[in-house]
């Protein structure tokens, strides 16, 4: 049976390696797949990092490392314009610059297009237990939006079924701030699966706050998805019971002011024309936010 090939393999069976180190041997600006010190300020970052997040205190780590004892594994390269591309280990070539080195052990090796040093960076952070999901979600949508590969496309490079494709793609629909709560692991991927499944971005941002400010764990969140799903769904034929033209501009008002406040709001309608607005909030931190942007909407 014939396999296809996949990038999961790693680095390892794609990136040729010397079979002899040349350790402290200066890169001659020609040789590829070899080991050679180069110079840290001609290395460009690779352009298709999807890594933004870098833990300070482990690069704190990692610089005192080398400092004391050195490069162990050097970063991998490629060659261009007189300068070199980085490829893989950009918190290693972090942590040296901020540890004053003037060169670093690279492996050289020749890549033959754009597509290739996006596979190879995707593949170098794929692999890493400690990415976050949203950037795995960005390494995926840099394949389909830069290099115009399908779901399928994908699935078959990287060897990952299309639905867990998909579903790490849908959290990038999430808001920015619950996305910001994943990168920081304020929020877990299972949390951010279950408020995928809301269309609405303020019941979303509601959930949300309950998570940060109640704790709430998966389940807690996924039980009120349903129960406010079973909600809706019982307010939508009830007000088509009612008929009531006032009711559905009330509800379209609701709407819009929980889309500008990003938590729930109800508008009651009382006699002669007269009425309040509820605005909830779910911690004191949730009350400064919305104090800020009423100070915003006087100003």
């Amino acid at each position: 049976m014939k396999t296809k090939p996949v990038l999961g393999r790693g680095l390892a069976s794609l990136i040729p390696r010397p079979t002899v180190p040349l350790v402290g041997r200066q890169d001659d600006g020609v040789t590829s797949d070899t080991i050679a010190n180069i110079d840290v300020e001609k290395i460009r970052p690779n352009p298709f990092q999807p890594r933004a997040d870098f833990d300070r205190v482990e690069l704190d780590e990692l610089k005192r490392s080398i400092q004391e004892k050195g490069i162990i594994q050097p970063i991998t390269v490629c060659r261009v314009d007189g300068e070199y591309q980085l490829i893989s280990g950009e918190r290693r070539l972090r942590a040296s610059r901020e540890a004053g080195l003037s060169q670093i052990p690279a492996y050289i090796i020749k890549i033959h297009s754009r597509e290739e040093l996006l596979e190879l960076a995707l593949i170098e952070n794929l692999q890493r237990s400690n990415l976050n999901p949203i950037e795995i979600a960005i390494s995926y949508k840099r394949l389909t939006d830069e290099l115009n590969y399908t779901i399928e496309q994908v699935a078959q490079k990287t060897g990952k079924d299309r639905s867990t494709i998909t579903n790490f793609l849908r959290l990038l629909k999430l808001p920015e701030s619950i996305q910001a709560a994943v990168r920081k692991g304020d929020v877990s991927a299972g949390h951010a699966r279950a408020l995928i499944t809301i269309d609405d971005p303020s019941l979303q941002l509601h959930m949300f706050h309950k998570i940060i400010s109640k704790g709430w764990s998966v389940r807690e969140v996924e039980k009120a998805v349903r129960e406010s799903g079973r909600s809706k769904a019982h307010g939508k034929t009830t007000r088509r019971a009612a008929g009531s033209t006032s009711s559905n501009a009330l509800a379209s008002i609701e709407e819009k002011l929980r889309q500008k406040l990003g938590t729930k709001v109800e508008v009651k309608d009382m006699a002669d024309g007269k009425g309040h607005i509820l605005i909830e909030y779910y911690s004191l931190d949730d009350l400064d936010r919305l104090l800020d942007l009423f100070a915003t909407i006087e100003s």
